[in-house]
C-alpha cells in the first residue's frame, strides 16, 4: 500500500485534515488506525473510498467522537487484514496556526506532527488555561517576560484585563507580586528581582537558593495560569533552552523549565 502523507493539520474544530500521496485509490474497507504509543489502545475509523483521484485522497476525520487520551498516537492505515504505519513529509508544524488554535477553551489539544523517522502521529495534551511565553529577559534589575493566554476563550482584541505576575518559591510562603499589562491575550510583566531576594529574608530563610514558581492572575479567567511554553515544537527545554543568568548583591538569578516545560526562577547556585 503505497500511501505518504503530504499535508497534515488538526483544524481548529479538531478534525484531522490529510492530503495523501497514493498509488492507486483506497480500497473500500480501508480504515485508518490510531495507535495509543504507551498503552497499546487504538481507535479505528472507517474510510471507505473518498472518491480522490488516483494519485491523490484527501481525509477528514474528526477527533473528538474517539475519546482519545491524553499522549501521542501513532497513525496506521489497514486494509484486508494489513497494517501499515502512514509515513509523512509534512512537519506539521505552523506557530501561526498554533496560536490561532490556542484561542479557543479546551480541554484537550490536538496536534499532528511528523516524527523523526517521517511518520504521522497526534500528540494530545490536557489544555487547562496557560500562560504561553514567548519573550524572557533581565534588564535594568527586573524579570520581565511576555507572551500569550492559551485556552482561555478571552478574545484577540484591544480589550484590556487586569492582571497580576505572582512569584511563589517552593515550600515556602514567601510571595513577590507585580501588576501585569494584558490586551487581549498579550500579556507583559515585570519584577524587581531585589524584592525577590528582599522576600527571602523576610520569611528568615537561611539561604536566597531556592526556586520560584510564576503565575499570571487575569480577570476573566477563573484560576491562576502558570507560566509555560508548549505552543512549538521544542520538547525538553530544560535540557535545550538555556537563557543567561543575572547577578545581584553577587546572587546568580536565572529562568529555566522544568521537565514539562514550565518555567520556573532558580536563585542561586
Amino acid at each position: 500500500m503505497g500511501v505518504v502523507v503530504t499535508d497534515a493539520e488538526v483544524t481548529l474544530a479538531d478534525v484531522l485534515s490529510l492530503r495523501l500521496a497514493i498509488d492507486e485509490p483506497l480500497k473500500d474497507g480501508t480504515e485508518l488506525v490510531l495507535r495509543h504509543r504507551t498503552t497499546g489502545v487504538e481507535r479505528d475509523v472507517l474510510l471507505g473510498t473518498p472518491g480522490a483521484r488516483a494519485r491523490e485522497a484527501t481525509l477528514a476525520v474528526s477527533l473528538a467522537p474517539l475519546e482519545l487520551s491524553a499522549g501521542r498516537w501513532d497513525a496506521y492505515l489497514r486494509c484486508d487484514g494489513k497494517r501499515v504505519r502512514l509515513r509523512s513529509v509534512d512537519p506539521g508544524f505552523s506557530l501561526d496556526h498554533l496560536d490561532a488554535y490556542a484561542l479557543c477553551r479546551r480541554s484537550l489539544a490536538y496536534r499532528s506532527y511528523r516524527t523523526r523517522n517521517g511518520y504521522l502521529a497526534l500528540k494530545i495534551s490536557e489544555a487547562e488555561p496557560v500562560a504561553e511565553v514567548r519573550a524572557i529577559w533581565f534588564r535594568e534589575g527586573r524579570f520581565e517576560v511576555m507572551g500569550l493566554l492559551a485556552y482561555t476563550g478571552l478574545e484577540d482584541d484591544d480589550c484590556r484585563h487586569e492582571a497580576m505576575l505572582t512569584l511563589d518559591r517552593r515550600h515556602t510562603s514567601a510571595r513577590v507580586s507585580a501588576t501585569a499589562t494584558v490586551q487581549g491575550v498579550r500579556f507583559h510583566a515585570a519584577v524587581s528581582l531585589v524584592d525577590v531576594l528582599a522576600a527571602d529574608h523576610d520569611e528568615g530563610a537561611s539561604s536566597a537558593n531556592g526556586t520560584w514558581e510564576p503565575a499570571l492572575e487575569v480577570e476573566g479567567v477563573a484560576t491562576p495560569m502558570k507560566l509555560g511554553a508548549r505552543l512549538d515544537d521544542v520538547d525538553g527545554k530544560r535540557r535545550r533552552l538555556h537563557y543567561p543568568s543575572a547577578t545581584v548583591d553577587g546572587v546568580p538569578i536565572r529562568p529555566c523549565y522544568t521537565s514539562d516545560d514550565e518555567l520556573r526562577i532558580e536563585v542561586g547556585g
